[in-house]
């Protein structure tokens, strides 16, 4: 049986533990509508994957990495831009409900957002723009797929019709995600503002 060498200052780094993202957060009215969507898809599809927790149920906007620990500077340079944006608050509509594919056992089974989405878009562009200002341009995302991850399961959802529903998005908040651990974090809000 070989063993596998090892020299100090050559360890393998630990793994990171904490993701930071801005995201939009679904207000606590909307959470039993949400839970009701879970649980006809769970129904329909025979899904057993286990469902994010309610207070983890986001849009994500735009990933700033993954961290050991929440970085200042990063809260800080977020802030920044956060200031300069000036967007009145809008609706935003969720109509379908699919997996999304990717290379692993389970797959994110999401609500997709639909509808008029031109003022959820320029928000989007708007906030990567803000960033790219503020020094956070590497974490603007330019691709964006309006959803809500819901689950996780080896099944997989074909895209369907849902009872649509949606909220006035009033706010933007960046979030901490503890990696693993299903919790996350408010670190901030904004308030969306003419």
């Amino acid at each position: 049986m070989s063993e596998q060498l090892s020299f100090p200052g050559f360890e393998a780094p630990a793994p990171a533990t904490d993701s930071v993202f801005l995201a939009l957060i679904p207000p606590d009215a909307k959470r039993p509508l949400i839970a009701d969507h879970i649980n006809c898809l769970r129904e329909i599809h025979s899904l057993r994957g286990k469902s994010l927790a309610p207070s983890c149920l986001h849009m994500s906007l735009h990933s700033l990495g993954i961290h050991d620990g929440v970085p200042p500077a990063l809260v800080t340079k977020v802030n920044a831009a956060m200031t300069t944006v000036a967007v009145p608050p809008f609706e935003v509509t969720f109509e379908s409900a699919l997996s999304f594919s990717n290379k692993r056992w389970t797959k994110p089974v999401v609500l997709r957002a639909g509808g008029d989405m031109t003022a959820l878009l320029e928000f989007h562009r708007v906030l990567g723009v803000a960033m790219i200002r503020a020094g956070l341009g590497r974490h603007v995302m330019q691709y964006f797929t309006p959803h809500m991850t819901l689950l996780y399961d080896r099944r997989v959802v074909d895209e369907h019709a849902i009872a649509t529903f949606g909220w006035t998005v009033t706010d933007v908040v960046l979030v901490h995600s503890l990696i693993g651990q299903g919790r996350h974090i408010h670190l901030a809000r904004w308030a969306l503002r003419q």
